[in-house]
């Protein structure tokens, strides 16, 4: 699930953002979301995946 939340970004930043994201095809929403789960990967911050059930069966 998604939330939507209101995000002050200086001008600068932003129209860096979305000259970066033009770069990888994005829209500027999809570079802040990918910038921030690639923060939160590195920062160990991104609870674990809950495995699906077919992982669990192959397992046993």
């Amino acid at each position: 699930m998604k939330k939507n939340f209101a995000l002050r970004v200086d001008s600068e930043v932003f129209e860096a953002i979305e000259r970066w994201a033009a770069d990888e095809f994005r829209s500027a929403n999809g570079q802040i979301e990918w910038i921030l789960q690639n923060a939160l990967k590195k920062a160990g911050r991104l609870p674990k995946k809950k495995r699906s059930s077919e992982e669990q069966e192959s397992d046993k």
